[in-house]
C-alpha cells in the first residue's frame, strides 16, 4: 500500500456549544453510509454510554470510521465527536491533535456562544481547516441572517462558506460530507518512514486489558510489530490492530493517515500516558510529539465509601476511570470520621458529578463525598516558596500564614443584551472585576469578568441558566493566582471536629456561609436521645450554632400519685444518663446531610 491510499483519508471532529447538535449529526453521517440497520438506530448513537444519553450531552470524544464513495472514488472519513461542556475542553483538545479539519457547528435558533467562541480558538491553534456549519435551520425559532451575521462577525466567514443543514431531518448533510472531502486536506506523513503514532485515548476493557485509541502519522503498525511509548520508556507487542466502524472492527495494520485502535495486553492502567507517541521498538523515530498539556483539576472533593469493606473496589474503580479520563487526578486519603478513600481532582463541578455517578453505576459502589474546594496556595512565615492547599484538614494554624493566595478565572458570558444587569449583578456578588463587554451583533453580547474560582464551581453556571432563562452561556479559563485572605470553617457536632465538613472560604463571607452550613445540618441531622449541639468555628471563635433537642421519655409515666420527690429522683438520673450519653455517644449523620451540605 502506498501514499496514494492516505490521498484518500479525510480525519476530522465537529467542535460546538453543548446542546448544538454535534451528536445528531454524526448520526446522519453513519446513516447515509448505511453503518446501522436503519430499524435499529437510536438517537445519539455515539453516545453509548448511559449517563451520556440520559443528560442528553457527550461525555468521552468518540472516534468512528466512515467509508463513502465521491467522484468515482472511495473514501475513509475518521470521524471525532467531541463533548461540548466546558468542563469537557480536554476531550475536545485531544481530538483535535488527530484532525485535519474541524466542522464548526452552530445552533441556528441560538447563534454563536461561550464555547462556540473557545472551540473555535483551539481549532485555530492547532491549525484546522475550519468549516462553518448552521445547524437546526428547521425550527421555528431558528433565525438564519442573524446566526450567519454573527459567524461573519466574529470568526470572520463570508456568507458563502456557512453550510445550511438540519441534522434532525438530514436536510443538507450529504453536501457538508462532500465539502469535507473536497476541503479537508489529506494526512500528511509518509508509510516507508519509521513508526510514529499519537495515543490520543485509551480505555480499560476487562478481557484484553488496556486498549489504546491512536492516530498514525508515518509508518504503519502491524499484529506482532514490537513498539515502544517514548514518554513511559515501556515496550509491547501488538496483539490486535482494528478501526471504529463504528463498533470495533479487527484488521492487519494501520498505516499513516489512519485512526484506529491497538490491543497489547497491557493491564495495568497506570503504565498509559495520553498523549505519549508510539513508534517502533526496532527503528524508533528520532523526536517525539511534545504530548498533551496536562489539565490542571480546578476542583477537589474527597470520594469516601460508605462501607469501609469497599474501599478496595473504590481503589480499583478509580484507577481504571483514571485510564478513560486524563484530567481526573486522585490520592489515598483519610478522614476519622468517613475512614479510608481517595482525595480526587476535577475540572468542574458538572465532571465531579460525572465521575461520582459512573464509580456508583458501573461499579456498584455507594460513595459519600465531601464539600468541594479549589486549590489554594500558601506562603509560611519564614518560608521563600508557596506550597499548595487544597485539603481543607491540611490547612495550617492562621498564626503561622505570612499570605495566602486563591485561583482566579476570566469568565466570559454570552447573552441576550437584556439579560446584561442581572449577569453583572450576578458576578459583582460574586467578588467579580469588570474587565470588558462586547457586542456580538445587534442583540447579543459577550460580558467577561475576573472571577475567584471558589465562587464559580457550586451553583454559578445554573445561575446563569435561571436568570436569563436558558438564553446565556458560560465560559471560563484559569488566569492565575492572586493575593486572598482564606479561613478555614471547622464543624463541631457536640464540641468533636467532623473533617468531613470542613471548608476553605473567603473571609468576608465566612459567617455567611457557616450559618448555612448549620442550620442545614440541624434540619438534616436526626433527633437522638441526647441534645446535639451544632458549632461552626474559626479557630477557636464560634461563628455560628444551633441546637437539636434530645427525643424525650417520659420516666415518670410509673408514678402515680405519691411523693413528688419520687419523680425528681427519675428526672435527676434521666439528666445524668442524657449528660453521660452526651459524652460518650456518636452523633448519627446520614449520608443525605454530606450530600445536602456539597450542594451547598
Amino acid at each position: 500500500m502506498d501514499n496514494n491510499f492516505t490521498e484518500k483519508i479525510r480525519n476530522f471532529c465537529i467542535i460546538a456549544h453543548i446542546d448544538h447538535g454535534k451528536s445528531t449529526l454524526a448520526d446522519r453521517f453513519l446513516e447515509i453510509i448505511g453503518a446501522f440497520d436503519r430499524s435499529k438506530i437510536t438517537e445519539q448513537m455515539l453516545d453509548n454510554m448511559e449517563l451520556e444519553r440520559e443528560r442528553g450531552i457527550t461525555i468521552k470524544a468518540k472516534a468512528v470510521r466512515l467509508e463513502i464513495p465521491y467522484e468515482g472514488d472511495a473514501y475513509i472519513l475518521n470521524l471525532i465527536d467531541t463533548p461540548g461542556h466546558v468542563d469537557f475542553t480536554y476531550e475536545v483538545a485531544k481530538s483535535l491533535k488527530g484532525c485535519e479539519g474541524a466542522i464548526l457547528l452552530v445552533d441556528a435558533s441560538q447563534g454563536v456562544e461561550a464555547q462556540t467562541v473557545a472551540n473555535f480558538h483551539l481549532a485555530l491553534e492547532s491549525d484546522l481547516r475550519i468549516i462553518p456549519v448552521l445547524n437546526k435551520i428547521d425550527l421555528p425559532g431558528a433565525d438564519i441572517e442573524r446566526s450567519c451575521g454573527q459567524l461573519s462577525e466574529i470568526f470572520g466567514f463570508r456568507r458563502r462558506e456557512i453550510s445550511l443543514v438540519s441534522a434532525k431531518e438530514g436536510k443538507g448533510v450529504k453536501e457538508l460530507l462532500d465539502r469535507v472531502i473536497r476541503e479537508v486536506p489529506a494526512p500528511s506523513g509518509n508509510i516507508k518512514d519509521n513508526l510514529k503514532a499519537v495515543l490520543f485515548d485509551s480505555i480499560y476493557d476487562s478481557y484484553k486489558g488496556v486498549i489504546l485509541f491512536v492516530r498514525v502519522f508515518d509508518g504503519n503498525i502491524s499484529v506482532g510489530d514490537r513498539i515502544f511509548l517514548m514518554h513511559q520508556k515501556k515496550e509491547y507487542r501488538v496483539e490486535e490492530v482494528g478501526i471504529f466502524a463504528p463498533q470495533p472492527q479487527k484488521k492487519e495494520d494501520l498505516i499513516c493517515g489512519e485512526v484506529g485502535y491497538i490491543c497489547c495486553n497491557i493491564k495495568n492502567p497506570q503504565e498509559i500516558d495520553v498523549g505519549d507517541t508510539i513508534t517502533s521498538a526496532e527503528e524508533p523515530t528520532l523526536k517525539p510529539f511534545e504530548g498533551y498539556k496536562k489539565i490542571s483539576p480546578m476542583v477537589f472533593c474527597g470520594i469516601f465509601p460508605s462501607s469501609p469493606k469497599d474501599y478496595p473496589v473504590l481503589r480499583q474503580a478509580i484507577e481504571k476511570l483514571k485510564l478513560s479520563d486524563s484530567s481526573f487526578t486522585y490520592e489515598a486519603d483519610n478522614l476519622g470520621t468517613l475512614g479510608y478513600g481517595f482525595r480526587c481532582g476535577f475540572l468542574g463541578l458538572l465532571h465531579m458529578e460525572i465521575v461520582q455517578e459512573r464509580l456508583e453505576r458501573e461499579y456498584d459502589l455507594d460513595l459519600i463525598l465531601t464539600s468541594p474546594n479549589v486549590m489554594y496556595r500558601l506562603k509560611e512565615k519564614g518560608s521563600d516558596s508557596f506550597k499548595n492547599i487544597q485539603n481543607p484538614h491540611k490547612f495550617p494554624d492562621p498564626s503561622r500564614i505570612e499570605e495566602m493566595q486563591e485561583p482566579f478565572v476570566k469568565a466570559s458570558m454570552v447573552t441576550p443584551v437584556e439579560n446584561m444587569d442581572v449577569l453583572c449583578d450576578l458576578a459583582k456578588s460574586r467578588r467579580g472585576e469588570f474587565v470588558k463587554m462586547d457586542y456580538l451583533g445587534q442583540d447579543r453580547l459577550s460580558i467577561v469578568f475576573n472571577l475567584p474560582l471558589a465562587e464559580i464551581v457550586v451553583d454559578f453556571y445554573n445561575n446563569i441558566k435561571s436568570l436569563t432563562k436558558g438564553y446565556a452561556s458560560f465560559d471560563y479559563e484559569f488566569i492565575g493566582y492572586r493575593k486572598t485572605d482564606i479561613v478555614k470553617i471547622d464543624i463541631l457536632l457536640n464540641k468533636k471536629k467532623t473533617e468531613a465538613f470542613s471548608l476553605l472560604v473567603s473571609r468576608e463571607k465566612s459567617e455567611e456561609k457557616a450559618r448555612a452550613v448549620v442550620e442545614k445540618l440541624k434540619e438534616l441531622i436526626p433527633r437522638q436521645m441526647f441534645e446535639v449541639n451544632i458549632q461552626a468555628t474559626i479557630g477557636s471563635k464560634i461563628i455560628a450554632s444551633q441546637r437539636i433537642p434530645p427525643l424525650r421519655k417520659n420516666v415518670t409515666a410509673k408514678c402515680y400519685g405519691g411523693d413528688v420527690t419520687r419523680k425528681r429522683k427519675l428526672w435527676e438520673k434521666q439528666k445524668k444518663g442524657k449528660k453521660k450519653m452526651k459524652q460518650l455517644g456518636n452523633v448519627t449523620i446520614p449520608q443525605e446531610a454530606f450530600l445536602e451540605v456539597l450542594k451547598m
